[in-house]
């Protein structure tokens, strides 16, 4: 059974095609669910669309949920329309987030770190004038965010956790085992699921998040994985997810999970 957690549409202001065109894609790719799951508005701003090149108009997330759910009747018995939503983590934003999604049926949402110490993670020029220690304190800074963000118990998923690499693949190699294992751990005990998330094949790291390393210790930290394009065009839909599956497997991972109603389903590798 396939299944991709992880979509957008144009509604985000960055990304290709409508709700449909992602639904008819996951079909033709011969999904069994497909989550849409585009990004919440700023809810924090005092503007109606704050960044609109990055996520909807607080207005618009009524009819986004609206035009979600009319379309899983309609699709129904073709394929299982999830209502799903990707959420920035802002630590200090966090309850206006809890409450405002509360009001609205999601089947899960998807927790996500853009921003580090006001700055974004894909942003590759903040690395150009730091220190080996000034480089650890950031990477150190985006896995305490992504901890907090486990521990908040707002999210059934956490998107792609360590796409700082993105567009500066030496993240990698910047040391910091230790604050990754401790954030595996709280995941693991949290019961938050990861995502495999495919789109690092479209930033100059390539690849998918997080890194095999990464997935064989949270394996070792009982994490369990779910899987997501993070499609921006209909046409990356379900992208490589028989190769994920295959390196799962051979990881030592024997199921993965989405969430239906934010209830956990599991389904074998």
């Amino acid at each position: 059974m396939k299944f991709d957690l992880h979509t957008h549409h144009f509604r985000c202001g960055h990304a290709d095609g409508s709700i449909r065109d992602y639904i008819e894609a996951g079909i033709a790719a011969g999904l069994s669910v497909i989550g849409i799951s585009d990004h919440t508005p700023y809810f924090a701003s005092p503007s109606e669309q704050a960044f609109p090149r990055i996520a909807m108009a607080k207005s618009e997330i009524a009819n986004y949920v609206e035009e979600v759910l009319s379309l899983q009747k309609e699709y129904a018995g073709k394929i299982d329309v999830l209502l799903g939503i990707e959420s920035d983590y802002f630590p200090q934003h966090a309850e206006l987030y809890r409450t405002t999604l509360a009001a609205y049926p999601f089947d899960y949402i998807i927790g996500s770190v853009h921003n580090v110490e006001g700055d974004s993670i894909f942003n590759k020029s903040r690395w150009k004038k730091l220190g080996p220690k000034q480089m650890h304190a950031v990477k150190a800074e985006y896995y305490r965010l992504i901890t907090e963000s486990a521990r908040s118990g707002m999210f059934q998923i956490l998107g792609h956790i360590d796409a700082m690499k993105g567009n500066y693949p030496n993240f990698s190699q910047i040391p910091a085992a230790a604050e990754i294992d401790e954030c595996l751990r709280v995941i693991g005990e949290c019961g938050v699921a990861i995502e495999i998330n495919t789109s690092g094949g479209t930033k100059l790291c390539g690849g998918w998040y997080p890194s095999d390393d990464i997935l064989e210790r949270a394996l070792h930290f009982g994490v369990e994985v779910s899987f997501g394009s993070d499609a921006h065009k209909p046409s990356r839909v379900a992208d490589q997810q028989g190769a994920v599956a295959a390196r799962l497997k051979e990881i030592g991972f024997t199921h993965w999970v989405y969430y239906k109603q934010k209830e956990k389903q599991t389904v074998a590798l």
